[in-house]
């Protein structure tokens, strides 16, 4: 029978996190993974900023010991991705494959993909000097050289992080003018680390092991240049991973779930929210987490409430 407690959707530091604490409630969670359990995570090369661990971690390492410990209490795996689900009863209906699932409660931790250039250097050199997080990877970049690619906020703030550790900051836009807020856009034009890049946009990433450099093709005279960089940083925005309840959920105007009371709750009673396909705003891994243990105990309440 696949009826359970509580489904988790998603497998990175939310989904795992809440499965942790649903599966030590001895609710007996069920996970539906995808088909590369871990989340971002499992892109990325060492994590330094994880609590506990003084010295570092590698990020799939990170991710296979969360899945154990979820695996520890008893929580159960299913490495497919889902097709569709149907919230509208008590019971909720997750289709996986040819499987429905059905549960009272469900948690929704399917993240956000990070929106990319399209490159096939990019992918090439993704966790080898292709980043998307600044936060996570900025002190590799001490006293180097380095590029972020944006207009928006994210880009700026971005660029002003990496200022504390690498010698100059190149920032690679593709319009004269940037979309960020005017504040952002004073904070970046008065640092003298940076550079910006106007009307051009990134053709190639180059490197052989590591990233090199860059080819900068101007969008105006579609002119061509070399730009030797140590690092790129990528900060063009995030898709929420929401297409498949479209209709089932609230969702705000760019996609990512709607909360209600401040906390994890959906607008669909039962159905609960954690990570980065809600909080757009942090995108780390440790946010990520404590939204899903706040997730799996909201979740408890509510199966444990006389309303249930």
């Amino acid at each position: 029978m696949n009826k359970h407690e509580i489904i988790i959707i998603g497998s990175g530091p939310a989904g795992l996190t809440a499965a942790i604490y649903a599966a030590r409630a001895n609710l007996n969670p069920l996970i539906i993974a995808g088909f590369a359990p871990g989340g971002q995570l499992i892109n990325t090369t060492e994590v330094e900023n994880f609590p506990g661990f003084p010295e570092g971690i590698m990020g799939p390492q990170l991710m296979q010991n969360m899945i154990k410990q979820a695996e520890r209490f008893g929580t159960t795996f299913v490495y497919d991705v889902v097709k569709e689900v149907d919230f509208s009863g008590n019971n909720k209906k997750v289709m996986v494959g040819s499987q429905v699932y059905e549960a009272a409660s469900v948690i929704l931790a399917t993240g956000s993909s990070y929106r990319m250039l399209g490159l096939e250097s990019e992918r090439k050199f993704f966790g080898r000097g292709v980043s998307t997080c600044a936060t996570c990877d900025g002190a590799f970049y001490k006293e180097k050289t380095v590029a972020v690619i944006g207009g928006g906020d994210s880009a700026m703030e971005e660029s002003n992080f990496l200022t504390k550790f690498a010698k100059k900051v190149y920032i690679v836009h593709r319009k004269k003018e940037f979309k960020a807020s005017k504040i952002m856009q004073q904070r970046v034009l008065r640092n003298e680390k940076i550079e910006i890049i106007w009307d051009s946009e990134v053709s190639e990433i180059i490197g052989e092991t590591v990233v090199t450099g860059l080819k900068i093709k101007n969008v105006i005279n579609q002119e061509e240049r070399a730009l030797n960089v140590d690092g790129v940083f990528l900060a063009i925005g995030h898709i929420p991973n929401t297409d498949f309840l479209a209709g089932q959920i609230g969702l705000d105007e760019k996609g990512y779930i709607k909360v209600i009371e401040g906390h994890t709750k959906t607008t669909v009673p039962g159905v609960f929210v954690a990570g980065d396909v809600y909080d757009f705003h942090y995108q780390q891994a440790i946010t990520a987490a404590g939204m899903g243990c706040m997730a799996a105990l909201d979740a408890q309440a509510y199966l444990e409430s006389p309303k249930y």
